[in-house]
């Protein structure tokens, strides 16, 4: 007997090896057989059997790049995420979470990742329970039932707020280094699954600085590196604009020869060359350089309700601005407010790339109807102005008017995916950057999986579409293993049962829509699916046809443990 089996899938095991047909028996939390039909298939009987016929059976998908610090105090469902096939996630990525934090000083933590992370600082106000100091108390207070198991990192900006205090701006003292490298091996022996630290000059925090960290010295961050070299486990995550610098990628070296631990550095393909040098390098000699790349450049979408509306630009607009969302669709198409609107002289934001995100009109696509995420020049702005003889402002009021996101897409965008394909499939390479949590009103990255199997490996036309097996073997095995959990992503005997049944000629992403389901009525941009006949964690079933099961059986990973 075994407690559920399932018969007749067309089984993609996570590995990168070619696709099978056959059978998997599972015993509680454990995968016990894989047996394929052509040598007979799982003899065992299940308790409970599901027959996948024709559809596929993938692990469940590793999210590695979340930011739900906050969420996972009151959504135990971890959505968006476990509506698309994910069944880990790895949050405090980017330098930004809420442990070590001084009590008293928790509201400063919540404006940095307000500002950062475009998370609505009144849900975390309301949603987050504090109560901890230490990042091991943290662990503590979140470990709790889920949908999915999760698992958090270090992060740099807290760590560097609690030891510095007001000073956490200002190059930090050697006392200063020590002390955040013990803070640093005392979270990962709590169960931390690795240090996260941002070196980006656009996260900024309320006030428009640099967040603490940003441009610490090489030898603070050799320090708290070294410092994980005394734990058995641990990642380091850096987001950086330097990785073609000799200085940075002299330290992130040394890291990775003094620790032996896995190192995943943010990119985009005008990175340069710097860091993929650097994982040549040093990759075959058995150290771990991961780029780390998503499924599309880093993009925003726009919309009357979201955080970035290009109409805030117009004075003209502000007579509607505070009316319901349907109320200023019609409003927008009103021809005395137009007339105004074409008249305005346009208001400028202090910040650079706002401006150049609200009124770059090439780069500002109509979001495709396929949402294929690819769109050429003419589903731009200017684009459908040119065809239809109208000035721009017409066309973004009227794209307005009809509710479709408009899509901005940073980097050296030139009409297709391809250096983002390239970058995917590079051997080095690892996938994330979803920020299913974050970003709340620009973007719904969560439903990356979905987007990866639907568009990239079966509906895409503008370039070679990627392998299925390659592309969940990106997104199992391989996240997974980058921050040492190699009990899953793979679909084999002794396996965690994490796995996700697929009717792949179904498999669809939603359009975005704002919803305001956060605390305190906070506003998301969510992404639906269809096609996920089930997925499975821990052995049991969670959802079934994108309905939740009531199941809860996803867990705190702790790191080491």
């Amino acid at each position: 007997m075994a407690d559920l089996v399932i018969r007749n899938a067309r089984i993609i095991d996570g590995t990168g090896a070619d696709a099978f047909v056959g059978d998997v028996a599972i015993d509680g939390a454990t995968i016990t057989e894989v047996v394929s039909s052509a040598e007979g298939g799982v003899t065992a009987i299940g308790t409970r059997e599901i027959d996948a016929e024709g559809q596929l059976l993938t692990p469940g998908f590793v999210d590695i790049h979340t930011h739900y610090d906050g969420q996972v105090c009151w959504d135990k469902l971890v959505t968006p995420s476990s509506w698309h096939g994910v069944t880990t996630i790895v949050m405090g990525n980017c330098g930004v979470g809420f442990a070590p934090v001084h009590p008293g000083s928790e509201n400063q933590l919540v404006e940095l990742m307000e500002s950062v992370e475009d998370i609505p600082g009144t849900a975390l106000h309301e949603g987050v329970p504090w109560g901890w100091e230490t990042f091991g108390e943290y662990l503590d207070a979140i470990d709790t039932a889920y949908a999915v198991d999760i698992g958090a990192q270090v992060p740099h900006v807290a760590l560097r707020h609690y030891v510095m205090g007001d000073r956490c701006y200002d190059d930090a003292t050697a006392d200063d280094i020590a002390r955040m490298a013990a803070l640093t091996r005392g979270g990962l022996e709590a169960g931390a699954l690795g240090f996260s630290t941002s070196r980006f000059y656009g996260h900024l925090d309320s006030n428009g600085n640099l967040v603490p960290g940003t441009n610490a010295e090489a030898d603070e961050m050799l320090a708290i590196g070294e410092a994980m070299a005394s734990v058995d486990h641990g990642t380091m995550e850096v987001i950086s604009d330097h990785l073609d610098s000799a200085d940075e990628l002299s330290w992130i070296e040394h890291i990775a020869r003094a620790t032996g631990r896995p190192l995943t550095l943010l990119v985009t393909p005008d990175n340069g060359t710097g860091i993929w040098d650097l994982a040549d390098k040093l990759n075959p000699e058995g150290f771990e350089i991961r780029p780390q790349v998503g499924a599309r450049p880093a993009s925003v979408l726009m919309t009357l309700e979201g955080t970035l509306n290009p109409m805030r630009q117009f004075p003209s607009y502000s007579e509607i601005r505070q009316l319901p969302v349907e109320e200023q669709r019609d409003r927008l198409l009103d021809p005395e407010l137009r007339a105004k609107v074409l008249a305005d002289e346009p208001k400028r934001s202090r910040y650079r790339d706002t401006n150049r995100m609200i009124s770059t009109w090439d780069k500002m696509y109509v979001l495709p109807e396929d949402l294929s995420y690819e769109p050429g020049y003419p589903d731009s702005l200017a684009g459908i102005a040119e065809a239809s003889g109208r000035h721009v402002r017409e066309v973004l009021m009227d794209v307005m008017a009809e509710g479709r996101p408009i899509l901005y897409l940073f980097g050296n965008y030139r009409g297709d995916l391809e250096a983002q394909r390239k970058a995917i499939e590079h051997e080095h390479s690892v996938f994330g950057l979803s920020d299913g949590g974050a970003h709340c009103g620009v973007l719904c990255d969560a439903s990356v999986p979905t987007y990866m199997l639907a568009y990239m490996t079966r509906d895409r036309e503008k370039g070679p579409r990627m392998s299925l097996e390659h592309t969940v073997h990106k997104m199992t095995q391989d996240t997974a293993r980058v921050y040492g959990l190699v009990d899953r992503g793979v679909i084999a005997a002794g396996y965690k049962a994490d796995l996700n049944i697929i009717d792949y000629d179904r498999l669809a992403l939603g359009d975005p829509e704002m919803v305001y389901d956060l605390p305190a009525g906070g506003k998301r941009i969510i992404q639906r699916a269809e096609g996920y006949v089930a997925t499975i964690c821990s052995g049991e079933i969670t959802y079934a046809e994108g309905e939740h099961t009531g199941a809860l059986p996803g867990r705190l990973i702790r790191g080491g443990a």
